[in-house]
């Protein structure tokens, strides 16, 4: 058995605990009621990795989600996020899209143990979901690191606010307290579409200007 095969099966054990347990995905407050949320502006320009994923697994970007609450926050799914954020994080040895495809984006899940920060986000979002998270809680997302390089987190929308997931830091953070410029994300509604983010947060200003 390889090394991410062991690791996915750990992390199968963590998953049926938590479901013992009696975790909940249910529904919390509004949206627009939870402090520490991101503002959300309009549509914009889907990733081009993003896009070229699209096309070879289109189910994946074909899910419209209704207009709902984000998903409770508990002891148990705290725990959840953390565990999936730290297991995934651990399993997945980070290999550049131009060391494993000679190309400079390519999105797709870690099958084989490796990837970067778009694989792992992909990751950590199935098997979030697989445990019964809705898709439009788990939200791919664009930011600037502080030195101004692109990269990518799972935003986790739940009613104590927007918290990321990263596979440069196994916390689980609000997204405020990441020290990142968050640029765009997944469409709440439809998982092809994206949406700016108006992240006005005096933080990282010049690495983008």
């Amino acid at each position: 058995m390889g090394f991410f095969a062991t690791g996915r099966w750990i992390l199968v054990g963590i998953l049926a605990a938590f479901a013992v347990a009696g975790m909940s995905a249910g529904q919390a407050t509004a949206d627009n009621d939870v402090p520490g949320t991101m503002l959300i502006g309009t549509r914009t320009s889907q990733p081009i990795g993003h896009y070229e994923f699209c096309q070879r697994m289109s189910s994946e970007c074909r899910i419209w989600s209704g207009r709902r609450d984000p998903v409770q926050m508990s002891d148990a799914m705290r725990v959840l996020l953390g565990s999936v954020n730290t297991a995934v994080n651990r399993s997945v040895k980070a290999t550049s899209d131009d060391q494993a495809y000679s190309k400079k984006e390519f999105w797709t899940f870690p099958d084989d143990g490796t990837g970067d920060c778009e694989d792992y986000v992909l990751l950590k979002r199935k098997m979030l979901h697989a445990h019964g998270i809705p898709l439009s809680d788990l939200l791919i997302t664009v930011v600037r690191l502080q030195d101004g390089e692109g990269h990518a987190v799972l935003t986790v929308r739940t009613g104590d606010g927007d918290l990321i997931l990263d596979n440069l830091n196994d916390d689980v953070k609000p997204w405020t307290q990441t020290g990142y410029r968050f640029m765009k994300r997944q469409s709440v509604r439809y998982t092809g579409r994206w949406v700016s983010i108006l992240d006005n947060r005096d933080v990282l200003v010049s690495s983008v200007n």
